[in-house]
């Protein structure tokens, strides 16, 4: 009795063991599986360089007439003729500055001419004269710059034309549009069509 006892002993033992042994192998191919492993490489951003803009140069200005230090100055860009004014020590006592306007924005090389009161003939003013004079890109005539032989190009502006303009931007300032041209005298809307694509003010 005891040997047959011991006999299924070693049995039950063994049977134990294959049922552990087969609960093992079964948990093991039913575990929860890790969630997987993702590798990120971060992108570079790309550094974009910007592009350089233009300084605006500063405008050299001559200041004369009615105002207490006639001379050249230099002053910033979008400098009005109230600023030009200022940087001459300001207007004399006998300064007509109704006929000036001070808001005007100014250009490189102008001149700013602040006439005395009872003064009637007003001086002839120079006209503004960077390097290239004669036109902006694409071979227009700047009429605000331009010389009487440069305007003389024009179809239809004669010497004497040419010297009405000048006289009209000194006495009021550079034209704002091309529009305006048609404000001098002898320039009506059938020779401004003529003139339109031509011209400009910058």
């Amino acid at each position: 009795m005891d040997a047959r006892f011991e006999r299924y002993k070693v049995y039950l033992t063994f049977l134990l063991f294959l049922v552990a042994a087969a609960g093992l192998f079964f948990w093991w191919l039913n575990r929860p599986k890790p969630p997987p492993i993702i590798i990120v490489t971060p992108v570079p951003t790309s550094t974009l360089t910007p592009i350089p803009t233009p300084t605006p140069s500063p405008l050299r200005v001559y200041v004369s007439g009615a105002v207490a230090n006639p001379d050249v100055y230099i002053l910033a860009p979008g400098s009005i003729v109230k600023d030009a004014l200022t940087a001459a020590g300001g207007a004399t006592q006998d300064a007509d500055l109704t006929r000036v306007n001070l808001a005007l924005a100014l250009v490189d090389q102008q001149q700013v001419y602040v006439p005395h009161k009872g003064e009637t003939v007003l001086p002839v003013q120079p006209p503004v004269q960077p390097a290239d004079a004669s036109s902006a890109a694409g071979g227009l005539v700047n009429i605000n710059t331009a010389t009487v032989e440069q305007l003389d190009t024009l179809p239809g502006i004669g010497p004497a034309l040419a010297e009405r303009i000048i006289q009209y931007r000194t006495e009021n300032g550079p034209f704002e549009h091309i529009e305006d041209l048609m404000k001098v005298k002898g320039i009506g809307p059938a020779m401004f069509e003529k003139l339109k694509d031509k011209i400009t003010t910058r």
